[in-house]
């Protein structure tokens, strides 16, 4: 998936934040704030503890008892739950993976357990995991998506309004396979992983093992993981090959995946991840282009030539990717004292440089193209005709007017910045990062942070996840902003067409290259400001001001 086309994708940390914790806390929290100063004098009408814990109580009751199914959840609801939707439209019995769904849900009433040692979070969090077992595939890893009607309903979705999806063309095709992608596997992995360091608890210890089999099964040879597992390759789209196999850099699947194997060797010891997480890093290393076009794709080929994916990702580089795996490389040299992270950045950094916008295009702080065409470095867009899954399609060429909406052909990437970066941690002494790495031989075992979705102060005070939210919360408005039923009224911010059938193969009147959706046949996402219901990524943010403000005073 795309980072920009996802409702509540805030709630994410990327990979080159978490690795930077990892270094203070040999592990990192999940989810990104717009933080208030951590020194912030408490506002005059902070409530008492007891309407904080009040205030908690009565949120997470309302979500457990009438929101969840089964323990699980999805993303968005309307007041009267009568219409709900993850990445797309959901029917009553799924729950969706990905966050800020089911497994976020369970790290955030786990961090609410943490702070108020009330065990209703806990129990709240073993439904959620409950939910995910049951869900897991039989390799070890998730789908986007459970389906509690079973695989029949789950394939009936799939042929509905998963194939109608305009533009989220990997729900077009039923794998009955595991994804690594928008981070659902991981998310739920490292769920398991905390509840079952909590207390020991033998009951989660299986489907843990699964999951952690499952990364390592999953990685190639040479280091690199596929988009799904276990391999399929039957979905050819418009003309191109299928593209799950493909070693994969979208989405932070490389980089999410190690971050989980890192938590799992600093927790429980397990020799077996140490070598997946170093040919893990090494990985970046080899998949770097040569001299002439020095960055990375979003995907690969097995014999690692760079390749397109979806068929509005054309094979090319990517330079928000780049931009990443630079950073990434950092890290990396900042937990092994490795020289070799740091070699080839200046080259990757003087690329980026050569391949930024021309004045005239870089506006509205855009930086970069998106897409940068292999062999001649020139800027590549993506456009759309048609109105839907049907008669649509989409093309690329080298006009910067109209590109698509819901996948930006512009980056703003702050090269002066990374390369300052790439000067301080050059400074570092090898000798210095080794002695401080969760990966160095005798360092011994290390928790996990006690709160992952929120971030943490420097002081290790929590700070509130940003979600979308203009500006954060006080815990007095968000106990103020709760509503006699029990919930957050939040902005919803997406809705859907709902599914009427198939498309035309004639395309309906209109034009749909800039927009979200097409005609009314395409159940894709759009947007809507005016739509308003329980939202969970509201829901973990809110909760994560009340955990704050306990835990700050």
């Amino acid at each position: 998936g795309s980072p920009d086309r996802r409702p509540g994708s805030a709630m994410l940390l990327p990979m080159r934040m978490l690795l930077c914790a990892a270094l203070l806390a040999f592990t990192a929290p999940v989810a990104s704030a717009t933080p208030p100063a951590p020194d912030r004098a408490p506002a005059p009408d902070a409530p008492d503890r007891a309407a904080v814990l009040e205030t908690m109580k009565r949120a997470a009751t309302f979500m457990i008892e009438k929101v969840s199914t089964r323990g699980g959840y999805v993303w968005t609801y309307l007041p009267d739950l009568s219409r709900r939707w993850g990445e797309l439209e959901a029917t009553e019995s799924m729950i969706w993976v990905q966050p800020p769904g089911t497994a976020s849900m369970g790290h955030l009433f786990l961090d609410a357990y943490h702070a108020t040692s009330d065990e209703f979070y806990y129990r709240a969090a073993e439904q959620v995991a409950r939910a995910l077992i049951w869900g897991q595939h039989e390799s070890g890893g998730w789908n986007y998506m459970i389906d509690f009607g079973g695989d029949r309903a789950l394939r009936h979705w799939y042929d509905t309004i998963g194939k109608n999806g305009w533009r989220l063309e990997e729900f077009h095709h039923y794998y009955g396979n595991a994804t690594f992608d928008d981070a659902g596997t991981v998310e739920s992995a490292r769920l398991l992983l905390r509840l079952y360091l909590e207390k020991l608890d033998p009951a989660y210890k299986p489907a843990l093992d699964k999951a952690i089999a499952f990364v390592l099964e999953s990685q190639y040879p040479i280091g690199v993981w596929p988009q799904r597992y276990p391999l399929r390759h039957e979905f050819s789209h418009h003309g191109l090959p299928d593209y799950s196999s493909f070693a994969t850099f979208n989405d932070e699947v490389a980089s999410e995946n190690i971050e989980f194997l890192i938590q799992v060797y600093q927790t429980l010891g397990d020799p077996k991840v140490l070598d997946a997480i170093v040919r893990g890093m090494n990985a970046f290393l080899v998949t770097q282009l040569g001299p002439g076009q020095p960055g990375w794709a979003l995907q690969y080929t097995l014999d690692l030539k760079p390749a397109g994916a979806r068929t509005y990702e054309p094979n090319s580089l990517h330079t928000g990717t780049t931009y990443r795996n630079v950073d990434l490389l950092l890290r990396f040299y900042q937990i092994t004292g490795e020289t070799k992270f740091l070699a080839r950045i200046p080259e990757a950094l003087a690329w980026l440089d050569s391949v930024a916008l021309p004045p005239e295009l870089a506006t509205g702080g855009r930086t970069h193209p998106t897409f940068v065409e292999l062999g001649t470095n020139r800027a590549v867009y993506v456009h759309r005709e048609g109105s839907n899954v049907v008669n649509g399609r989409y093309y690329a060429d080298y006009d910067p007017a109209r590109t698509l909406v819901h996948y930006s052909g512009f980056q703003r990437l702050d090269v002066p910045s990374l390369r300052r970066r790439y000067q301080e941690v050059k400074a570092l002494k090898p000798a210095d990062v080794a002695a401080s790495s969760p990966l160095t031989p005798g360092a011994g075992l290390k928790p996990l942070p006690r709160f992952f979705t929120v971030r943490l102060d420097q002081d290790g005070r929590p700070r509130p996840a940003g979600g979308r939210a203009a500006t954060p919360l006080t815990a007095a408005e968000v106990v103020g902003a709760l509503n006699t039923e029990g919930y957050w009224l939040a902005p919803l911010r997406m809705t859907s067409h709902p599914y009427r059938g198939d498309g035309s193969k004639t395309p309906a009147p209109g034009d749909f290259g800039s927009t979200n959706v097409g005609d009314e046949t395409d159940t894709s996402m759009f947007e809507d400001d005016t739509l308003m219901g329980i939202s969970t990524s509201a829901f973990i943010r809110n909760m994560g001001v009340l955990i704050r403000e306990l835990t700050q005073h």
